[in-house]
């Protein structure tokens, strides 16, 4: 059962219609009363309620809410039942009235006023464990004094030169061209309504709203990223006939010095010495959590330069699931020892404990060069054709490489 029949009562139809009996509903009565084919005022006014019924039975969402509201549901969305006018009937009848009336409507029913959106940047410490932050907020509100009527009480009028509806129709001749336009009412601005200036609210002019100063507590949880929102739904701003809509704060994550993160998990390089990722020993990283973590590398366990190794659980929380983390992913480097930093006795001891050379083998009877190697010189060597001021200048890619056995 439906709480209102008015728009279906407007097109001639039953609340149980369907949608294609609506639709033709609306082109048999479209046709007689559009304001190109029948000038008069009252046929302009049933063309304006006649597409405002349309636009809201025509849309499954819209006539939901009509069915369970009535006119003033606030389930309409932005637009609400506001006629599309001509957009609609152009639809239909493929611009067959050149010079249509054409112009927005003055929409009927409350209207949602735009969502309000704020970006919110936190650190990626700030994001791992959470924080709440006041942030003033300036909005308009309805009138206090005056509680959105303007004026005393009875002095709001309707308008009697656009009979509330807040626009007339202007005929305008370009050429040989007449056009029919809507413009908003000159004696009421569009309003629909007047008000005796000696009545009008001392506080705020008769324009209904007034401005106000809020503070709204936001609450980050643990684990929220870059991208989500905070939402404060009706603390948009406020008008007379209006819905307020939301206040959305949205995450912005700042660049961490340290740590990358991806969704739940982290990521680190880490630079370890050569002794370290030979022999085992251990490595500190300081965490979000204000602490440190200790990471041993077992003896024994090689780290090569660029592996790749994860600490379970020790990445970033997982939001609306206490207790439970993400990954840390650690990419290696090793930090390899100066030139000539031990004395040849000790260089052999270290051939007794590494792995021993493989062995250079050279074609037989091939010509060979004794060379040996020495530190780029820009200054140098990038003089001579095919010179390399740096690394990134080297070529990379399979068959680059030192060959040995």
């Amino acid at each position: 059962m439906v709480k209102e029949t008015k728009l279906y009562d407007l097109l001639g139809v039953s609340p149980n219609a369907t949608a294609n009996e609506i639709k033709k509903a609306y082109r048999r009565k479209a046709l007689s009363c559009h304001p190109d084919k029948n000038p008069s005022p009252e046929a302009a006014e049933q063309f304006k309620d006649i597409t405002s019924a349309y636009e809201v039975l025509s849309d499954d969402s819209k006539r939901d809410a009509y069915d369970q509201y009535g006119s003033d549901g606030p389930s309409m969305g932005p637009g609400g039942m506001g006629g599309m006018g001509d957009d609609i009937f152009s639809q239909f009848f493929g611009g067959m009235f050149p010079g249509g009336a054409g112009g927005p409507s003055k929409p009927s029913g409350p209207q949602r006023s735009k969502d309000i959106k704020y970006n919110i940047s936190c650190t990626l410490e700030e994001l791992y464990n959470g924080k709440t932050s006041k942030l003033a907020l300036n909005k308009t509100i309805i009138c206090k004094s005056c509680k959105g009527i303007g004026g005393k009480a009875g002095s709001v009028k309707t308008c009697t030169s656009c009979h509330g509806s807040g626009y007339k129709f202007v005929t305008k001749q370009m050429g040989p061209i007449i056009q029919r336009i809507q413009a908003p009412c000159d004696a009421c601005y569009g309003e629909g309504e007047t008000i005796d200036p000696r009545n009008r609210c001392a506080h705020c002019k008769g324009k209904k709203v007034d401005s106000e100063r809020k503070i709204l507590e936001v609450v980050i949880k643990p684990g929220m990223k870059a991208g989500e929102t905070v939402v404060f739904q009706g603390e948009g701003d406020q008008g007379p006939n209006i819905i307020p809509g939301d206040v959305i704060f949205v995450i912005d994550e700042k660049k961490h010095e340290r740590f990358t993160r991806k969704d739940s998990n982290l990521f680190y390089n880490c630079t370890v010495d050569l002794l370290t990722a030979l022999a085992g020993g251990q490595v500190a990283i300081k965490d979000l959590h204000n602490g440190w973590i200790k990471v041993n590398i077992l003896p024994g366990e090689v780290i090569k330069p660029g592996a790749l190794k994860v600490i379970e659980e020790q990445g970033m929380p997982i939001k609306n699931h206490p207790g439970s983390f993400g990954h840390l992913f650690v990419k290696f480097e090793i930090d390899f020892p100066n030139d000539n930093f031990a004395d040849d006795d000790k260089l052999k001891l270290l051939e007794s404990i590494l792995p021993p050379r493989k062995k250079v083998t050279f074609p037989k009877n091939a010509n060979i060069k004794d060379v040996i190697l020495t530190e780029v010189d820009p200054l140098k060597h990038e003089k001579r054709r095919g010179g390399y001021e740096d690394e990134d200048d080297y070529p990379q890619g399979e068959g680059v490489q030192c060959s040995s056995q």
